[in-house]
């Protein structure tokens, strides 16, 4: 069970940490919550360039690491093990496509519960772990 809660909390950080899905304040004005957005729009060629490539590596980097709490190749042959990491970036990919085209609607008033949902499941898999 441990396993399965920090998985999914760490999901749900994956497609935050990301803007997968729009984690935003829906308190705050609509400029301050685009600053962002302008420091993408400001820049062209390969200063553009890097900041995309800057993306997709936290992008991968994010989810090397949730498919490491997941799939824990210690031990394994390095190229079952390759096999094995490639394949669960690929299904890590198709879900986060998934969720994506699902959460399309969401409701900008339950991002708080979201956050709090994310934590909640991870102080659970940590009360859980210091039991055992």
């Amino acid at each position: 069970p441990v396993l399965v809660l920090v998985a999914t909390a760490l999901f749900a950080i994956f497609l935050a940490e990301n803007a997968r899905i729009p984690v935003d304040d829906p308190n705050t004005h609509l400029e301050l919550t685009m600053i962002h957005e302008v420091m993408v729009l400001d820049h062209s060629g390969p200063d553009l360039a890097y900041i995309m490539y800057a993306a997709a590596l936290k992008l991968w980097l994010l989810g090397a690491l949730t498919l490491g709490v997941l799939l824990p190749l210690a031990g394994v042959n390095q190229w079952v093990g390759l096999g094995t990491m490639v394949a669960g970036m690929l299904a890590l990919a198709a879900l986060v496509g998934v969720v994506e085209s699902m959460m399309a609607r969401f409701r900008m008033s339950m991002l708080p519960v979201f956050v709090a949902g994310t934590l909640a499941l991870s102080l659970l898999a940590l009360i859980i772990a210091f039991r055992n």
